[in-house]
């Protein structure tokens, strides 16, 4: 009698959940996920400086009225993203220093901005509150494709390019 052989290692590209990918991309592991956003934090704290020089310019030309886009800054990490992940690149300036880039995971296809900004914003909500932050983080340890909460909820992942 012929026992059917199982093989526990995933093979390149696939996911663990459903079978393999239709992308040959590797995921990205937390720690590489990690020093990306410590990266981002420094240039998200140089793109916040330009523009708040660029909105008290013109704040100055309009005699004030420029002055209410001050209201933007708390959401400059949310626009970086949207910007950089939404754009051709599909990655954040950090992404990039590491060699990863958000996808579709089935598709590989590229993601848009709207869908970006999202992805930032359920990623900052997470991390600002500590049990949110962990239940996300614990999603990313127990997945063998290693995709964190917010990323199963916009459908998207982060893989090495």
């Amino acid at each position: 009698m012929n026992q059917p052989q199982t093989d526990y290692a995933q093979p390149y590209g696939t996911t663990g959940y459903g079978g393999p990918l239709p992308v040959p991309y590797a995921r990205a592991s937390l720690g590489g996920r990690t020093v990306a956003y410590l990266f981002d934090i420094a240039f998200i704290f140089l793109f916040t400086g330009v523009l708040a020089t660029a909105i008290a310019v013109i704040g100055l030309l309009t005699f004030g009225f420029g002055w209410t886009l001050f209201a933007i800054l708390p959401a400059s990490g949310i626009i970086y993203s949207a910007v950089t992940v939404g754009g051709s690149k599909q990655s954040t300036w950090g992404m990039r220093m590491l060699g990863l880039r958000v996808v579709a995971p089935e598709s590989g296809t590229r993601v848009d901005m709207l869908t970006a900004a999202i992805h930032a914003l359920l990623f900052y909500v997470a991390i600002s509150t500590f049990l949110l932050w962990c239940v996300d983080v614990v999603f990313g340890l127990l997945r063998p494709d290693r995709r964190l909460g917010h990323d199963l909820i916009l459908g998207l992942a982060v893989v090495r390019a």
